[in-house]
């Protein structure tokens, strides 16, 4: 009994420093820049070594018993049946201990342009235009075909990139990223990568495409450095992969945006001219953008994305990500700002 005392006791403390880590302002910086480094290196270095992911493993195995369990308790006394659903209710609070911990405290940290004193461009269509003709110009010039996803070659570049920009927090002795365990599933939500924050692993699904696999793992290398918005991920990923004197990475990178330059161009550019934008687009990229959209429709399932895609949205607002899942488009923005400060 006294056991269980101190530990629900030592629970408490804990849920109160969290809240406290949340609510105080810069609480969020301090983990981020001082606590997560060291939280973060010693989860990530400790699960690297293990093929598969240990994270993902664990969310099944607790899910399982969440649900099992009290149905077990059914068959129990009353009194015995109320402390196992309390069991259950103190086990969910120690995910949310941890998951807060070991990554989940980064959001709310400030976001790129307050970390950076980076301002953002006012979008108008003769700014835009004048990126998104750039951009177009870059992809075409890259354009290769990439037959393999070279896992050694992805991770030396990207490592080397993140070093360079300076955004390093967490230093991993063997980075290991790693197939998803439920692929079939992940694909029928559309998603193509993520962070299992308990471990610190980063994951990609295994339907990723050669040509996709170099700007998916600098995505969520990214989320393993601390950044939890899509949109920084998305900025940081293509700054890793476009600065690379690889071709098939820097093509990567640049086709990794191209569905957030022309859903943009859609909105603020004209008919005529958006389709000029489009026309201006290698055949084979064009080929390749219709490939992949029949590729991934044929895994995706209308029922089960949905469902994924409102879970996720209250996820992200519930954790301060302005805009739900609309945060995605933000990596224009991010890129334009970027090189504006650059031409400073």
């Amino acid at each position: 009994m006294k056991q269980i005392n101190v530990r629900r006791w030592l629970l408490g403390v804990l849920l109160a420093i969290t809240f406290a880590m949340m609510m105080v302002p810069g609480g969020n910086a301090f983990y981020a820049n001082s606590i997560y480094p060291v939280i973060g290196s010693l989860l990530a270095n400790a699960s690297s070594w293990i093929p598969f992911s240990i994270g993902e493993v664990f969310v099944m195995l607790s899910i399982l018993w969440i649900i099992l369990y009290p149905l077990y308790a059914l068959v129990m006394p009353k009194k015995k049946f109320l402390k196992a659903m309390g069991n259950v209710v103190e086990y969910l609070l120690w995910l949310f201990v941890w998951f807060y911990w070991a990554w989940g405290l980064n959001y709310g940290q400030p976001n790129y342009y307050q970390r950076t004193s980076t301002h953002p461009v006012a979008f108008d269509e003769e700014v835009f235009s004048d990126f998104a003709q750039r951009y177009v110009e870059a992809l075409n010039n890259n354009y290769t075909v990439v037959e393999t996803k070279d896992v050694e070659k992805v991770k030396t570049n990207v490592m080397s990139a993140y070093k360079l920009q300076g955004f390093n927090r967490i230093r991993v002795v063997n980075p290991q990223v790693k197939t998803m365990l439920y692929t079939p599933l992940a694909s029928m939500v559309g998603v193509t990568g993520s962070m299992a924050p308990f471990f610190c692993e980063f994951t990609l699904n295994g339907d990723v495409l050669p040509h996709s696999f170099a700007a998916t793992y600098a995505h969520e290398y990214a989320h393993l450095q601390g950044i939890t918005s899509e949109g920084e991920a998305n900025f940081y990923a293509f700054l890793a992969t476009t600065q690379s004197t690889d071709k098939g990475i820097r093509f990567s990178g640049y086709y990794s945006i191209l569905r957030h330059v022309f859903n943009n161009a859609r909105m603020l550019m004209g008919a005529e001219d958006y389709q000029k934008l489009y026309d201006s687009l290698r055949p084979e990229i064009k080929s390749l953008i219709e490939s992949d959209r029949a590729y991934w429709q044929e895994r995706y399932n209308d029922i089960i994305g949905e469902v994924q895609e409102y879970v996720y949205n209250l996820y992200l607002k519930y954790n301060r990500v302005k805009g739900g899942t609309k945060n995605y488009s933000e990596v224009v923005g991010l890129i334009i700002a970027y090189e504006h400060q650059s031409t400073k």
